[in-house]
């Protein structure tokens, strides 16, 4: 009995994480406070691109309430370059803003519920 509940758990389990087999990965996200407010980002991705018909196609920073800071549009796919790092600059994150959400798009599923929290270190930190 144990055994067979095992398996099932391992199944859903597997099943669950193939429901979101084309997903975009963020596999890093970096950050580099350049001024005033100002911040250039970083933002590592994984995606099995396929061509122009389905890839990855943008990622955002935003705060936990979706207010969305700065965003980087990738205008072609990275079909032999993976995972592949891309940066946007002059980023504006209002001061007290002590975390930003990353996320990222392709052209097929949208939005990618693999997002990632980055905490920002205030300027005395």
């Amino acid at each position: 009995m144990i055994r067979l509940v095992s398996g099932i758990v391992f199944v859903l389990l597997g099943s669950a994480s193939l429901c979101h087999a084309g997903d975009v990965e963020i596999v890093d996200a970096r950050y580099e406070r350049t001024g005033e407010g100002l911040y250039t980002f970083q933002i590592t991705l994984r995606h099995e691109d396929e061509g122009w018909d389905h890839y990855a196609d943008k990622w955002q920073v935003l705060n936990p309430d979706g207010k969305v800071f700065g965003e980087r549009v990738l205008l072609h796919p990275h079909v032999n370059e993976q995972p592949f790092t891309r940066s946007q600059s002059g980023i504006a994150i209002p001061e007290g803003t002590s975390e930003v959400v990353v996320r990222a798009h392709d052209t097929v599923h949208g939005w990618s519920p693999d997002e990632k929290r980055v905490r920002i270190a205030m300027p005395d930190d």
